[in-house]
């Protein structure tokens, strides 16, 4: 170690976040490749739903000298491997894997060739690409060749044969012209597309790489974007005969044509259905609409420039990815409008509901009132009835004393004395029930 060398600063940072450097290096997670013209680009992208990792890592294996390779290697959901001549890229997202397999295109597929056959140079074997563990949904050919982009016109004829005569799209991409690609957009009985890209001589590896994968992206995304249109022509119907319904719903509420608990039983059935159908399609619309957003701006970077009397390939997807993503949205807004609206239907429901409530509520309330005062009558009555039920008594005993005191020799006549002091008694007592009553109100 030099001894007159700098010494290391020491750290002027707090510790870092334990995310840092992870989301740091994001940007670098998935770099472009840097491809050589010529070159054929075999690209498979397949649905990784329940497909593990594990799964994949052991596919790989397959390849030549990776029988060690660990699912550590995976971990980062981006991997190359190279090989002698070509090279393997594994790429996994959230509900994708992709494969891309960059080698030398061979000199019978170059751009003077008619209708040239691709897959008979694989150089993996066709079993290890057939049993790619998911289920494909883009499989692309992509040709790289040299040749002339300004003017484009003789490399568009000859990318016409190369085509097999079939009508195709281009696109001069790049402010300064720096490629054409080609394509028709068909699925050829091998499952695959075909992509030609014609650059000049001169072009670097890392933009070559980087035109592949804006393209290779740009029909995985559309591909992706367009899984959530089965799905909105498939909740159609639903929504048709849900719509209906709740319209019958609130038909009835208005013109009070059934009972509350019918109501409520039909409408929790029809909540059930809207609910559940948001909750199974919700994610699918959600990813229709970041798919298309991802379309947009791979179409944004390519930068195209219109190739004279053909479409461009932005123009050409646009005109049919366009309706096809609107009827997603109108059909997205669809389903949340309709959960609205049972959500508005409930709350007239509930409204019915309380006033009904409310109006049997008084119902009892006046039946209580009027049962209260039916009780106080009768306890009136009861209380009356028993001042001379004690009047009486008291009387009794009242005689019965003074017959007693006749027989001891005073002298009186209990009927009359006793007569008097009925008036007496029964004030008494009519007293002494009251101060009783005042007692019970006072300790209540």
């Amino acid at each position: 170690m030099n001894a007159n060398a700098p010494a290391e600063p020491a750290r002027l940072l707090p510790a870092d976040d334990g995310q840092r450097a992870m989301l740091h290096n994001e940007v670098h997670a998935r770099p472009s490749a840097r491809i050589r013209l010529p070159a054929l680009v075999i690209y498979v992208a397949v649905l990784n739903e329940g497909i593990s990792r594990e799964q994949e890592c052991e596919h790989l294996r397959r390849l030549p000298g990776q029988q060690d390779l660990m699912p550590e290697r995976l971990q980062g959901n981006f991997l190359r491997l190279r090989f002698e001549g070509y090279t393997v890229k594994w790429e996994r997202h959230t509900e994708f894997t992709r494969y891309s397999i960059v080698q030398p295109l061979p000199k019978h597929a170059w751009l003077d060739a008619s209708d040239p056959e691709l897959l008979t140079s694989l150089v993996v074997a066709p079993q290890w690409l057939r049993e790619i563990p998911g289920r494909t949904i883009a499989a692309i050919k992509l040709a790289m060749v040299h040749g002339e982009v300004s003017p484009p016109d003789s490399s568009l004829v000859q990318a016409r044969r190369w085509f097999g005569d079939h009508p195709v799209v281009a696109s001069v991409m790049g402010n300064n012209g720096h490629s054409l690609a080609v394509t028709d957009f068909q699925l050829r009985d091998s499952g695959f597309e075909r992509l030609l890209v014609i650059a000049p001589p001169g072009t670097s590896e890392t933009r070559a790489g980087r035109v592949s994968q804006r393209l290779l992206e740009l029909e995985t995304y559309r591909l992706m974007a367009l899984r959530g249109l089965p799905v909105a022509k498939g909740l159609g119907p639903m929504l048709t005969q849900a719509e209906g319904q709740l319209a019958g719903i609130t038909a009835s509420l208005e013109n009070k044509q059934a009972s509350e608990q019918e109501l409520l039983d039909t409408l929790i059935a029809l909540a059930a259905r809207v609910e559940r159908a948001t909750a199974e399609n919700d994610y699918r619309f959600a990813a229709t609409r970041a798919y298309d957003t991802l379309v947009g701006q791979r179409l944004a970077e390519l930068r195209e420039q219109p190739v004279p009397g053909t479409q461009t390939l932005g123009e050409f997807l646009q005109r049919r990815l366009s309706p096809a993503m609107a009827t997603v949205v109108a059909t997205s807004q669809r389903l949340i409008s309709l959960s609205e609206r049972v959500s508005r239907a409930s709350a007239l429901l509930r409204t019915r509901v309380d006033i009904a409530a409310e109006a049997q509520n008084q119902q009892l309330l006046e039946k209580l009132t009027r049962g209260q005062e039916l009780q106080l009558r009768l306890q009136s009555t009861v209380e009356g009835l028993s001042i001379a039920a004690i009047s009486y008594y008291v009387v009794s005993l009242l005689l019965y004393g003074a017959k007693a005191a006749k027989a001891a020799g005073a002298p009186l006549n209990p009927e009359i004395a006793v007569g008097a002091l009925i008036p007496l008694v029964l004030w008494a007592v009519w007293r002494t029930t009251r101060r009783i009553h005042a007692r019970l109100n006072v300790d209540h």
